[in-house]
């Protein structure tokens, strides 16, 4: 900006844009460099009368000689005299022999009025330049009385977190692993108020971000392919081969990063499997269409030779440290009543059958809340429905294929979901003849999903168990809970279709209380992610530190904690470190010599200077 002295003056209007810097202190009614000046113009002018028969014009010391001049044309005036001088401008047509300009009727000489020099500046907005003092500007803001304000209330000019509102105090959402109730746990509030983002959070996030950047070990994993068409670094999820009867094929599951758009994709491999002939690919472009919050997403699929047969790829949204049903609630290493599960796929472990039948269907002390059951129906119906309305089905509604995102509340995701019907398509059916009966078949899985789950075993399932099973869920849940699972699991009827939307009545107002729930945590979040909003404001330009104080910075950094060795090693010396840094906080004359990195540029300044550099630097981003 243009820094000048005011030897004029200009009639600054009150319509000033916000986003100038005058906006501040303009809008208080006096400006800050007029003064006294100012008001007495502001006052005579609002009293302005054109009248073309006047012959009486003349502006002194900008304000009009008389409340009751009645100008026709203001032109410039003329005057002499010096800076900090008195001074009595003389309109050039109608100057008296007196050096004074004539008044009109019934008015009173204006006293002559002092201009002190004043160091301005100026800023151009929306084509109008704007005069100001910047000296002037901060105490601008006070309120005169009578003066406008400019509004109601007066806001900080810092950030700071406020603490929580006052309808979280008294609750927070705590979810155990195993499976508690997903509503709000009414908790004492804490004595004083975390400034952080909770432990629970926390940790589940950084869980997240580790299983999310981890790799794999080249000495376990000594075969992987770098690449694999467009998808690169990929760690394996699964830790041992999926038998067969997953998909009728062996499959695997790794992460990896698509080189196109740096996303982290989950890729299922299924092994040895060619591409069948016919119009299958309508149905997979439906299938990546179909968009659900309980829904790992099909993204594409390819045949790739990377792995030295011929596998079929399936590329899917990645969640990271998910469990799967199965894990959560069906581990075969979780013993119940002291015995493990008999119904455990691994051959090694025992199965005697009739000792624990009965002690395992009616072992109350591990079976699951229901409202956590009525959170995994309402999230599973939810997605069935959208599936079943895109014409398609599910076909793979068992606990190894849903997974859990979070450990700290119920969130399930249908997983593999497309598989099936590539892998068993056959090219000389019709695939649209058979998905009501698919359909079907998915509301009969879908009720022995929740039998295993309310029952907390998977040998409720089994045929001669269900009668004990449903015995067991009449004593120990509600009505509508045993009628909802009664009603998928029996056959349907002959020349009747159920429909997933058949089970609307039986869920009825618990479908509120999850939403609630979903409410009450979305609050907690957003509290949560109100603590960490100034940490974004470090998120600046990658050339800021090369350039002016911060480039010392950067090289006085690089001083003190990047030594190296003559041979290229990273060297830290902990007294060196110590060394700079006292001298550094107590701001010595001690020189020192500052090199960069490719040896072309090399710095001789002292602590002191570094200092000083530091605290412009810290004041630049404070006020940032």
């Amino acid at each position: 900006m243009d820094p000048f002295y005011n030897s004029t003056l200009s009639y600054v209007g009150q319509s000033i844009p916000q986003e100038s810097k005058l906006a501040s202190y303009t809008s208080v009614g006096r400006s800050p460099v007029l003064g006294v000046v100012g008001n007495h113009l502001s006052h005579n002018l609002a009293n302005l009368n054109l009248d073309a028969n006047t012959n009486n014009r003349g502006l002194v010391g900008g304000s009009m000689a008389s409340s009751s001049v009645e100008p026709t044309l203001f032109q410039k005036s003329t005057y002499s005299g010096g800076r900090g001088d008195t001074i009595s401008p003389i309109p050039s047509s109608q100057a008296g022999t007196n050096g004074t300009p004539p008044l009109s009727r019934n008015s009173t000489p204006v006293p002559p009025i002092t201009y002190q020099n004043v160091w301005m500046e100026q800023e151009n907005v929306g084509g109008t330049t704007y005069f100001y003092n910047p000296e002037e500007a901060a105490g601008s803001q006070e309120i005169i009385p009578g003066d406008d304000p400019g509004g109601p209330h007066v806001f900080p000019t810092y950030s700071v977190y406020a603490g929580p509102p006052s309808h979280l105090k008294d609750f927070t959402t705590r979810l155990n692993p195993l499976g508690p109730p997903p509503t709000p746990v009414v908790h004492p509030a804490p004595q004083s108020p975390s400034f952080f983002t909770p432990d629970e959070l926390k940790a589940e996030l950084m869980q997240r971000n580790a299983v999310m950047l981890s790799q794999p070990n080249s000495t376990v994993f000594p075969d992987l392919p770098a690449q694999v068409d467009h998808f690169t670094e990929l760690c394996p999820v699964e830790t041992s081969l999926q038998k067969p009867g997953s998909f009728g094929y062996p499959s695997t599951v790794y992460k990896a990063i698509n080189s196109k758009n740096g996303f982290t994709y989950c890729l299922r491999r299924i092994h040895g499997f060619r591409l069948p002939s016919g119009k299958w690919l309508g149905m997979i472009d439906t299938w990546k269409n179909i968009s659900h919050t309980n829904l790992v997403q099909l993204r594409e699929i390819f045949t790739t030779k990377a792995f030295g047969d011929t596998s079929l790829i399936f590329v899917y949204d990645y969640f990271p440290s998910a469990d799967t049903l199965m894990q959560r609630h069906f581990d075969r290493n979780h013993q119940v009543n002291g015995y493990v599960d008999p119904f455990s796929s691994d051959p090694s472990v025992p199965r005697p059958y009739s000792h624990q039948k009965n002690a395992l269907l009616r072992h109350h002390a591990n079976m699951l809340p229901e409202n956590l059951l009525w959170a995994y129906i309402i999230q599973l119906s939810s997605v069935i429905r959208t599936i079943h309305s895109a014409g398609l089905s599910v076909r793979c509604l068992n606990p190894s294929k849903i997974i859990l995102i979070s450990r700290t509340r119920p969130a399930i995701r249908l997983s593999n979901c497309g598989i099936y019907d590539l892998v068993t398509f056959d090219p000389n059916s019709n695939p649209a003849a058979m998905v009501s009966f698919y359909q079907q078949e998915d509301l009969v899985s879908f009720g022995k999903l929740l039998l295993a789950l309310a029952c907390n075993s998977l040998l409720a399932v089994q045929r001669d168990n269900l009668n004990t099973s449903m015995d067991l869920i009449s004593r120990t849940y509600s009505a509508d809970l045993r009628n909802l699972i009664g009603y998928l699991m029996n056959p349907r009827a002959a020349g009747t279709t159920r429909s997933v939307n058949d089970i609307m009545p039986m869920i009825g107002a618990r479908f509120y209380n999850q939403l609630d729930s979903a409410n009450a945590r979305a609050e907690i979040l957003e509290n949560a992610l109100t603590k960490e909003l100034e940490n974004g404001r470090f998120n600046m330009d990658p050339a800021w530190s090369e350039t002016g104080d911060r480039y010392l910075l950067k090289l006085f950094r690089d001083y003190v904690f990047h030594q190296v060795t003559p041979d290229g090693r990273p060297y830290l010396d902990l007294s060196h470190v110590v060394y700079c840094l006292n001298r550094l906080d107590s701001g010595s004359n001690d020189k020192v010599c500052l090199m960069s990195h490719d040896e072309q540029s090399i710095l001789i300044t002292t602590y002191a200077e570094l200092k000083h550099c530091l605290e412009q630097s810290f004041l630049s981003l404070s006020n940032s």
